[in-house]
């Protein structure tokens, strides 16, 4: 029987939010169809095929990201299938928002999000005219596409003729190993990264639609009756980051926040529940796990009331407009200086984030799997092919 084969391209390179989506999917749906799974990547030379995914069959092209986007572009633009690149398959799941023009192999294409279209100047311009050219004529041959919140699935109606019918909405979850750490795992954390006894946290790529501009401001103005507290920033830089060091230079908070650039994954636990609160100011998510994580770890929470965040936190979560520092200062010290509140968004944290678990993705995603294998027909697709 040929595999499922899943695009795990972004779990291979670490690419925060869809590499995390891939590898949790995965590592999930491995006990659902045992056998029936194998994994693709591209780039293959520079993939970290790290656990549970190094136990599967690997298919691969060696192309790096890039040239394997131009590939599935000129693929498309010619009419030319690309089955033998993927290998026999049953179906090809597309996380990484790039699904190759396929004759035979049924498809499911995950849509994260529509950010280069509601915010295209958060995109660089190459990734930015790719999507756009290329996301209709994903969504067009997808024989289900599975939306990762509401947020993201009305979006998708709003912006692309497909039938309400093809989309189902799959949250993601939050992994068991996100879970209030111990004091000693806490006291490792805060000894290895030098944090400070009091600290705000974001986790979270540096990069515009994060809006960390906002933050800052919000910071700035709480050191007049905190000067002792931290605000630490954990994610890699991404891109067109000017904007935001600019407005760190212009606040005077050089040297005051602490980046901590990647953090591993087996340090997240510890470190959201090392935190005093976490904020996460991004103006648009698909869906937005860090805050989950962070509700997970039983650290209070203040997000944007925007996108698909309200959907995720509920009331579980303060939520402010995004760009309004001074909002975002007052949310943040009531926060700091209420012991009630910080211990009912504690718990209804806690409480909200057993809803949201990757077994539960897995279950739905596996199902929508055997919806398409039940459905389509194991010949040339007119819709499926088509650029």
């Amino acid at each position: 029987m040929d595999p499922i084969v899943v695009d795990v391209s972004a779990a291979v390179h670490h690419r925060a939010g869809l590499g995390r989506y891939a590898a949790e999917l995965v590592a999930a749906l491995i006990p659902l169809l045992p056998g029936r799974l194998a994994v693709f990547y591209h780039d293959a030379p520079r993939a970290d095929r790290f656990p549970p995914l190094d136990r599967l069959p690997a298919r691969s092209t060696r192309l790096r990201a890039k040239p394997w986007r131009l590939s599935v572009l000129l693929a498309d633009l010619l009419r030319r299938p690309m089955d033998a690149v993927i290998g026999p398959a049953a179906l090809f799941h597309a996380t990484d928002h790039l699904l190759p023009p396929l004759r035979a192999i049924p498809s499911v294409f995950t849509l994260h999000d529509l950010i280069f279209r509601l915010y295209p100047e958060t995109h660089m311009p190459l990734n930015r005219w790719f999507l756009t050219w290329m996301m209709p004529r994903f969504l067009r041959r997808a024989d289900r596409i599975i939306a990762v919140s509401e947020c993201t699935r009305r979006d998708l109606l709003r912006w692309y003729r497909v039938p309400e019918e093809r989309v189902v909405v799959i949250h993601e979850g939050v992994h068991e190993r996100f879970r209030p750490a111990p004091p000693e795992a806490v006291a490792a954390v805060r000894y290895r990264y030098h944090l400070p006894q009091t600290f705000i946290l974001y986790v979270g790529t540096i990069e515009p639609r994060k809006n960390l501009p906002t933050l800052f401001a919000a910071y700035r103005a709480l050191l007049a009756r905190w000067p002792d507290l931290g605000l630490v920033i954990a994610g890699k830089i991404g891109w067109r980051t000017e904007g935001t060091f600019r407005a760190l230079r212009a606040l005077g908070l050089e040297g005051r926040v602490r980046f901590l650039g990647y953090v591993p994954e087996a340090d997240l636990p510890a470190l959201y529940s090392a935190a005093a609160l976490f904020a996460f100011p991004s103006l648009y998510e698909g869906f937005g796990l860090p805050p989950l994580e962070a509700m997970a770890c039983g650290t209070p929470v203040v997000v944007a009331d925007a996108a698909a965040l309200p959907e995720i936190v509920g009331e579980a979560g303060l939520r402010v407009p995004p760009q309004a520092p001074e909002a975002w200062a007052a949310a943040l010290e009531a926060v700091l200086s209420d012991g009630a509140l910080q211990a009912r968004l504690r718990d209804a944290g806690l409480r909200r984030a057993t809803r949201f678990r990757w077994s539960e993705a897995a279950r739905q995603t596996a199902a929508v799997y055997e919806q398409v294998l039940s459905s389509v027909p194991r010949s040339i697709s007119p819709r499926r092919s088509a650029p």
